[in-house]
């Protein structure tokens, strides 16, 4: 019912943009909250094709459309140049459905069944997991790359090391892509059996399936409507930023990661409640696998193929502490196949952590910081 209500907005965020030209604040939260609804429906129209489609077809359909809603948004940003916002939101991604919606579905789920310990597939949690560091891996190896390459040994000019950075990255993309096929063909292919067998019995198809001209018709409007939206957003982050004192690294890490994922959180969170902790584990940790394999390689391709090329050089020491933040806490709570509501909370309390220093990356920190330096050598002067 509440995403239902929050339809409302996308008219609304298309009279402010369209007709009433309003100020760029008040487009960029519609559209937010426009986006919200529609990723909701864009997976509820994948899980009715999946139903006509056959389980194979449905699990392509759902990797290809689990995270269109942040790909389409990353897509237009990307596009306006802005290549630290598009990294900042597939970081935001990685730590907000592995800690944000798994640490949601885990306090749920304890909390919904009494406080008992809630038990999964520890094997299929432990091959997401070993994923997650191989996420580890690719990702911080551009960084200590382009470090490198500016050490006195080696000492490459900008020029060199840029395009140096951007070979590396479209390699180390096609690589991820490649891994990530391969573990759909495990997973949908040669091992099918058992990962029908930690998901099975529990029911969570949809009651009455959609017909499918229907359910291909919602999923084609949802796209195009996501599509609408992120242009709008993206075009407003700018001014947003500038009015609200924040930086758009922040919005991007914090604001745009969590719409581009809410379906996630609220599906995990379903399931969770419901007992189904496979599922919801599945969908937080797969989600950020996801992100890390497909999303972020896809837009290092598509960037060199639109001519805005995108590294995968991530320049904050906190956006690299935060991805191997991830794998080692998401392993620790996962690793014997039982949670309780407690290491839900823990995963939150990272996150709240990890917010509140992107907070702090912000124009308004900077300041701070700037006007105490001053003070300092006042007093020191």
């Amino acid at each position: 019912m509440f995403m239902n209500a929050l339809l409302a907005f996308i008219p609304i965020s298309l009279l402010l943009e369209y007709v009433f030209h309003a100020p760029p604040l008040w487009v960029f939260f519609t559209a937010v909250l426009a986006i919200v609804p529609l990723a909701d429906w864009l997976r509820k129209a994948t899980e009715h094709v999946a139903v006509h489609a056959g389980p194979t077809i449905g699990g392509l359909l759902n990797v290809t459309f689990g995270n269109m809603a942040e790909l389409i948004i990353a897509i237009f940003i990307l596009i306006s140049g802005n290549t630290q916002v598009v990294k900042a939101q597939i970081t935001g991604s990685i730590i907000g459905n592995a800690l944000l919606g798994l640490g949601l579905a885990i306090v749920v789920a304890g909390f919904a069944n009494r406080g008992e310990r809630q038990k999964f597939n520890a094997a299929n949690a432990g091959q997401l997991s070993a994923m997650l560091f191989l996420t580890v891996i690719t990702l911080t190896l551009p960084a200590i790359f382009d470090y490198t390459e500016q050490l006195p040994a080696f000492a490459a000019d900008a020029g060199t090391r840029t395009n140096l950075d951007e070979n590396l990255s479209l390699g180390v993309a096609v690589i991820l892509i490649v891994v990530y096929l391969l573990n759909l063909v495990y997973t949908l292919v040669t091992h099918k059996d058992v990962f029908a067998v930690a998901e099975g019995g529990h029911g969570h198809g949809p009651d009455k399936p959609w017909s499918l001209p229907v359910a291909l018709g919602v999923l084609l409007g949802g796209t195009a409507l996501i599509a609408l939206e992120s242009e709008m957003l993206s075009g407003a982050l700018e001014a947003t930023a500038s009015t609200l004192g924040l930086s758009e690294f922040f919005l991007g890490i914090i604001v745009l990661a969590v719409v581009g994922n809410f379906a996630e959180y609220i599906a995990a969170t379903y399931f969770a409640r419901r007992g189904q902790m496979d599922l919801a584990v599945n969908i937080g940790i797969g989600a950020t696998v996801q992100v890390a394999l497909l999303t972020a390689p896809l837009l290092v391709i598509i960037g060199y193929v639109l001519g805005h090329p995108m590294n995968l050089v991530f320049s904050s020491p906190l956006e690299l502490i935060a991805i191997i933040a991830v794998a080692l806490i998401v392993t620790s709570v996962t690793k014997d196949g039982e949670t309780t509501w407690f290491e839900g909370v823990l995963l939150l309390a990272v996150y709240l952590a990890l917010a509140l220093a992107f907070y702090f990356v912000t124009p308004r920190g900077a300041e701070a910081a700037e006007g105490a330096a001053l003070a300092l050598r006042s007093l020191m002067g």
